[in-house]
């Protein structure tokens, strides 16, 4: 729906050009699930998180879900969970659940309050189901529990037969994925195991995200923006002209990130 400011006085209507529009959109964000209040433990698990691959955190909107804080965990830090994420890189963006009270001091912190089908999960069905595709990481939080639902777990592989889209981010937890489609610029693939692209991969691709140094990525043409193995990356501008285009492998040597042709 196209909004028309007001015409000055004197001014034909519609002699303005249409300065903006407003429109309803879906987005599916990340989620940092808090289930415990200890801001320290809470600061050592994300840092941990966040070594591993730095500049994928960077400038990452999230959404703080409070819909498992236990009750008897006292209020929520917000000042300091909020610091937290902004000196991690990320952009606290508002709070999914909680009570009125967690409500209100997330306001005070300039926090939206989201309804819970904001930041939900959309799934594609078919015979082949497809792994969770968001516009960032999903991060839980947590010494011990239950996944992130966000956090879409395999068992062994995770197979993607459809383009990845720019935006587009998936992460195989617990597995390998494998991709038998292109991988656009801005696109980000993301498993705990290995990564198999079966053609051009031009988005990032992070292998290993549970600190695995064995994993590796293999992919049949080499046009990415960003390659990681547990944490170890470079970026477009340190790949080599002549592995550009070319069929490779990924992996650690010494936790030293190489790249050779298959």
């Amino acid at each position: 729906m196209a909004v028309n400011p007001p015409s000055p006085a004197g001014d034909p209507a519609g002699a303005l050009p249409t300065a903006f529009e407003l429109k309803a959109a879906a987005f599916t964000l990340p989620v940092i699930r808090l289930l415990a209040g200890d801001m320290e433990a809470v600061a050592e698990q994300l840092g941990t998180k966040v070594e591993q691959a730095p500049d994928f955190f960077r400038n990452t909107p999230v959404v703080i879900d409070l819909g498992a804080f236990p009750p008897g965990a006292g209020e929520v830090e917000f000042p300091l969970l909020v610091g937290l994420l902004r000196g991690y890189g990320m952009i606290p963006f508002g709070v999914r659940g909680g009570t009125r009270t967690q409500n209100l001091a997330a306001e005070a912190m300039e926090l939206a309050i989201l309804s819970d089908t904001f930041a939900r999960v959309t799934k594609t069905g078919g015979t082949t189901p497809e792994p969770q595709t968001t516009t960032a990481p999903t991060q839980q939080v947590t010494p011990a529990g239950p996944r992130e639902p966000q956090r879409r777990p395999s068992q062994g592989s995770t197979l993607v037969t459809r383009p990845v889209r720019s935006g587009q981010r998936i992460y195989a937890a617990g597995g390998d994925l494998s991709v038998v489609a292109p991988v656009s610029s801005g696109a980000e693939l993301m498993a705990d195991g290995n990564i198999h692209v079966y053609g051009a991969l031009r988005g990032r691709a992070l292998a290993g995200m549970n600190g695995n140094l064995e994993a590796r990525i293999f992919c049949q043409d080499l046009q990415a923006e960003l390659v990681s193995v547990a944490g170890h990356y470079r970026i477009s501008e340190n790949i080599p002209s002549e592995l550009r285009g070319r069929p490779v492998q990924i992996y650690l040597d010494q936790k030293v990130l190489r790249i050779e042709r298959l």
